[in-house]
């Protein structure tokens, strides 16, 4: 247990530091998309003002994701589980958590797959007229699953912790 308690610890503290650096990202996204704006109403229009926009916007998501993970930001349909007790939530969560584990560990895989395509044929590009390189957004796309997958077996610890009855306090949990 000594070494869930620390698995925990380190996890939840790197992806809360970098969900707090991420958050910002969103000005990064506005900037984008205002010069975007601009460009189009008084220049020329900037033909990787939109595409840039959408690689920010998914290093936004894909980082961030193991942070709302942590917070329990994430979307629950609550017909059922409000009324649980907390053993009963930490049962629930500790199978469903396995579903996403699953998922993620196959998600990293084609990811990995994708990238290593990416980087060995010669650098594969978008199609569009801008045509950048695929391989740093793909990069960023297989630390941010890597990332909620570090994550999630947290959450897994956290739920066998609480089972277990351990009085480790919730606060150092989430």
């Amino acid at each position: 247990m000594n070494f869930a308690r620390a698995y925990i610890r380190h996890v939840d503290r790197l992806n809360r530091i970098i969900g707090h650096v991420v958050m910002y990202g969103i000005f990064v996204m506005m900037g984008i998309l205002l010069w975007s704006s601009i460009s189009k109403t008084f220049f020329l229009p900037s033909m990787w003002t939109l595409e840039m926009a959408q690689f920010a916007m998914v290093a936004y998501y894909m980082l961030g994701g193991p942070y709302s993970i942590q917070m329990g930001s994430n979307v629950r349909m609550d017909l059922l589980y409000g009324e649980w007790s907390n053993r009963r939530k930490s049962q629930i969560d500790a199978m469903t958590v396995l579903f996403l584990i699953t998922y993620l560990g196959f998600l990293l895989w084609g990811g990995i797959d994708s990238t290593l395509y990416s980087l060995r044929y010669g650098g594969e590009r978008s199609p569009t007229a801008w045509r950048p390189y695929l391989w740093p957004i793909k990069m960023i796309m297989i630390t941010g699953i890597f990332l909620m997958l570090l994550q999630a077996i947290s959450e897994l610890f956290k739920d066998i912790l609480r089972l277990k009855g351990d009085h480790y306090p919730r606060e150092e949990l989430n």
